[in-house]
């Protein structure tokens, strides 16, 4: 642990001007961030009088060993920069959030010449526009049934809709009126884009004038007694009906607003929100976030705020943002979010009426989820706790392994070989930290392409692949028994680096380890035995999923390659058009010759080497 008096910056080196800074560990990793109007005030408050400080404040100060900063003209240039490198380094003395990415969103990819309408549970992609949460999938998927009865807007992915497009025939959907079939040019590219917009509007709240217009059309073709017109009409508002049960007017048509209710305990923080548009309810979400920092209240409603408001398509701000508890920096955020979305954003309490009632059943709403999301968690919380400390005491080590890294090799008979490297950090996979390694050479036996991986994941060079990895795992996990584990510890030697290392041996599940001729045998009820499994077989999923790829890559890539005046432009044009060799081979030289870059004679002597019976 490091004295916080001996990085303290000099007084008078420390900018008054408003800024961003970034507390670091002896390794260089990032374990705070925060900001201030003052970075001079601010900053001399953690050193001044270190033993009132809080004691989550006091263990970040011992963790970290420097602090650095950046000024910014404003305080909302300094809320905008501190979410983005809370986001960038995830410190682990910042709120965490259990976020709701596993939430339902109905997405329509605008940014497409066909624009799909599709459910997803993804992060915020540019060029498309998402609808929602909502909490359950059926919800979603029953909403959208009904809807492409009334808006045909295609749900195919691309692959389904580029093949349908060369076939010239229509999926299934298209056939039963519940695709507009754009694939087979049934409808212009310009009515598509309006039926789009249609979708978009309903779907937004703008709901009474497509009722309207559908009761409309449906009596024109009754008096006209084309009752099969009637029916069909009739169909549309039955299913436009359906949909609109399920979100509730609360409000008057112009309410555009989000609800956010807030419940603090002495550990989280539980946020309801609640989207109202056009006066409805159109979806709702529940997370929780960790209190780690030393904020009050209102300063963990901002980080809230930002956090909720960073992460959304600017038109998915909307006009009100109805809070249980102001934000500190209030006029900051408001200047931030009205710039966003580019008209005046009202951040206030609701005071009386049905907005203030709805509020209050948010915030009751916050409460039960919290305790609910607290209780599934706990037992989740204490396996993995359990298992860090049995892997601590049976492995010997100093402290829980709170980093695992785990490396795996994958082969076939010595070809296109591959390394994967996977990261679980407290027990759970981390992702974003996850690596693949292509094994130079030929040839090369397990052993050897180890001390490869080893050594390249550990090698000390100012060119290190990725910044994230210039610190150090508490453990390392190789698949494998005593030889490979010898071999990961030859190239931790050769790189002057010492870390635990243990091998996990499919056949027995014995872990190897450095140093001792027979294997640890885990009890087959333990936590520890069950984390290493888990890091394992990730890794094994990793390496088998790259290796597939690249021999896939590389057996498509040959056969295409062996075809006279085909090189890499006029590949990446077959593949991109027609996705692989078995679909090129399906083409008929005219469909080829539509390729990009590909002209009637080469299509001709592709469509020839690979029909060589003329078939």
């Amino acid at each position: 642990m490091a004295d916080p008096s001996s990085y303290r910056p000099a007084q008078g080196s420390i900018p008054v001007n408003p800024g961003v800074y970034r507390f670091r560990d002896p390794e260089g990793r990032v374990v705070y961030v925060g900001k201030a109007k003052n970075l001079r005030s601010r900053l001399n408050s953690y050193f001044q009088d270190f033993s009132s400080l809080h004691a989550r404040t006091q263990k970040m100060l011992t963790t970290a060993s420097s602090v650095d900063w950046l000024t910014v003209g404003n305080e909302v240039e300094a809320l905008v920069l501190e979410y983005s490198w809370i986001k960038e380094y995830s410190p682990r003395f910042n709120v965490r959030f259990r976020d709701d990415k596993t939430y339902p969103y109905l997405a329509v990819t605008v940014g497409e010449l066909y624009p799909r309408v599709a459910v997803v549970r993804e992060a915020k992609r540019k060029g498309t526009r998402y609808f929602g949460p909502y909490t359950q999938v059926w919800a979603i998927k029953s909403t959208l049934e009904e809807l492409i009865r009334v808006f045909p807007v295609r749900s195919c992915r691309n692959g389904v809709f580029n093949q349908a497009k060369r076939s010239g025939r229509a999926c299934l959907l298209g056939y039963i009126d519940k695709c507009s079939a754009p694939c087979v040019d049934r409808i212009s590219i310009g009515d598509y884009r309006e039926l789009v917009d249609q979708l978009m509007s309903f779907l937004g709240g703008q709901t009474r004038e497509f009722v309207d217009n559908i009761s409309e059309q449906m009596k024109i073709a009754a008096d006209h007694e084309d009752f099969e017109a009637a029916a069909k009409w009739r169909d549309r508002l039955i299913a436009l009906e359906k949909v609109l049960e399920r979100n509730s007017v609360v409000f008057e048509d112009s309410t555009d607003a989000d609800l956010l209710g807030f419940h603090f305990d002495e550990l989280h923080v539980g946020v309801q929100i609640i989207h109202v548009r056009v006066g409805r309810i159109t979806g709702e979400r529940f997370f929780v976030i960790e209190r780690t920092e030393e904020l009050d209240e209102p300063g963990y409603v901002e980080r809230i705020l930002t956090r909720v408001y960073s992460d959304i398509a600017t038109d998915g701000i909307p006009k009100e943002v109805l809070l249980s508890q102001l934000p500190s920096n209030k006029i900051a955020l408001t200047e931030w979010m009205s710039g966003a979305r580019g008209s005046k954003v009202d951040i206030r309490i609701p005071q009386r009426g049905d907005k203030r009632a709805l509020m209050g059943t948010a915030v009751e709403n916050s409460e039960r989820a919290l305790i609910k999301a607290r209780l599934e968690k706990s037992s989740d919380i204490t396996v993995r706790t359990q298992a860090l400390n049995d892997l601590q005491e049976a492995l010997e080590l100093h402290e829980p392994p709170l980093r695992i890294e785990c490396i795996d090799i994958s082969t076939l008979a010595g070809t296109e070989t591959v390394g994967s490297l996977v990261v679980f950090e407290d027990g759970l996979p981390k992702k974003s930290d996850y690596r693949k390694f292509i094994i130079k050479g030929e040839r090369k036996d397990d052993l050897a392409s180890v001390y490869e991986v080893v050594s390249r994941r550990f090698k000390n060079s100012p060119d290190q692949e990725n910044a994230r990895f210039a610190y150090q795992p508490s453990l390392l996990v190789i698949d494998g028994a005593a030889g490979q584990v010898k071999a990961a510890a030859k190239a931790l030697s050769d790189c002057g680096v010492n870390i635990p290392v243990v091998g996990l041996a499919k056949r027995l599940e014995e872990v190897w380890v450095v140093g001792k001729s027979d294997p640890i045998i885990f009890p087959r009820n333990s936590h520890a035995l069950h984390l290493l499994q888990r890091v394992r077989d990730e890794a094994h999923r990793a390496a088998i999923g790259h290796h597939r790829k690249r021999r896939n890559a590389t057996a498509l890539k040959s056969e295409l390659t062996e075809i006279p005046g085909v090189g890499p432009v006029t590949m990446k044009s077959l593949l991109s058009t027609f996705g692989s060799v078995k679909n090129i081979r399906a083409a008929s030289p005219a469909e080829l010759g539509a390729a990009s870059g590909i002209g009637v004679k080469t299509a001709e002597v592709i469509w020839k080497n690979l029909h060589p019976d003329g078939a």
